[in-house]
């Protein structure tokens, strides 16, 4: 019955990823405080180095559902218009799992006094891992299109990005899977076709509003594209207080609407949280998503 169950999971991650663009890369819904994650050319914009780490639950309920980890660590050269980082990443979903480490490198260059333009790239290899041994229980539903073993695949990957930049608004572009490497498994995935990493495209772009002395307000939005021609967009707004407190709403389209809040202490200590409100199909089988962020900012670099 557990194989059965496993079947039933991966059936209906099937039908939900098609409705979420067949999403490959992970999902982040507070992308807005690391979007070194979905930019490379991130690294090095800012003049000092910090780290953010990243856990995420999505839909709550539903055993073996999508968990992503992930650490990143990036900032400039002292005296060079560069910057440099590196991140991990691991996303599981029940038996299937992919493992990132990548390393970047960005150059940024000064338009005039107020703007800046940075590109970025990310090199690493990924891990795809499908542990058949958890499918594997009933003789009489034994399948050979599903592996009887722990089957890996260790491929190369890369990331490109470009980010425009100033002290009021950004406007970022990146592609990720760059390669679309095969990862042939099992018949089963080559069947449905996912046995290949596709190209995502990310655009992205925000604006600060400062609203007086307390409060500056951020609106912003993502819009993802994945082939063969899939979209999907996030919109958001975030109010910090007194560079202390942050609050927001963010809206993703056919998927959910979440909450997000934050505290900046001493302008060294970074804990966010969010939680999801699913608003597809699978809200009857899900109790949200919730995703906690974790960061520290180190001395400004001169």
């Amino acid at each position: 019955m557990k194989r059965i169950r496993y079947i039933l999971i991966i059936l209906l991650f099937s039908l939900f990823v098609e409705n979420l663009n067949a999403q490959q890369a992970p999902f982040y819904t507070q992308y807005m405080l690391n979007d070194y994650l979905i930019n490379p050319a991130v690294a090095g914009t800012y003049n000092y180095f910090q780290v953010r780490a990243n856990s995420r639950i999505q839909w709550i309920g539903i055993n073996d559902s999508p968990r992503t980890m992930s650490i990143a660590g990036y900032g400039p050269f002292k005296q060079q218009d560069m910057g440099y980082g590196g991140y991990i990443y691991n996303d599981v979903t029940g038996p299937e799992s992919r493992l990132f480490f990548g390393g970047t490198y960005a150059y940024n260059i000064a338009i005039n006094d107020e703007m800046r333009i940075s590109g970025g790239l990310t090199v690493g290899i990924m891990q795809y891992k499908l542990d058949g041994t958890v499918i594997k229980h009933d003789v009489e539903f034994t399948d050979p299109a599903f592996p009887q073993t722990v089957e890996s695949r260790i491929i190369p990957d890369a990331s490109l990005g470009f980010y425009l930049y100033a002290s009021t608004f950004y406007v970022g572009i990146s592609a990720h899977q760059l390669f679309g490497n095969k990862y042939n498994i099992s018949e089963i995935e080559s069947s449905k076709g996912v046995s290949k990493l596709t190209q995502h495209l990310y655009l992205s772009g925000g604006y600060n509003l400062i609203l007086n002395s307390d409060f500056v307000l951020l609106p912003s939005a993502l819009i993802k594209y994945t082939q063969p021609f899939q979209f999907q967009f996030d919109i958001n707004v975030k109010a910090t207080y007194q560079r202390r407190f942050w609050l927001g709403l963010s809206y993703r389209y056919q998927d959910a609407v979440a909450v997000i809040g934050g505290y900046n202490y001493a302008n060294k200590f970074y804990f966010g949280i969010s939680y999801d409100v699913t608003t597809s199909q699978i809200r009857k089988y899900s109790n949200g998503t919730i995703e906690v962020m974790l960061g520290y900012r180190f001395n400004k670099i001169k």
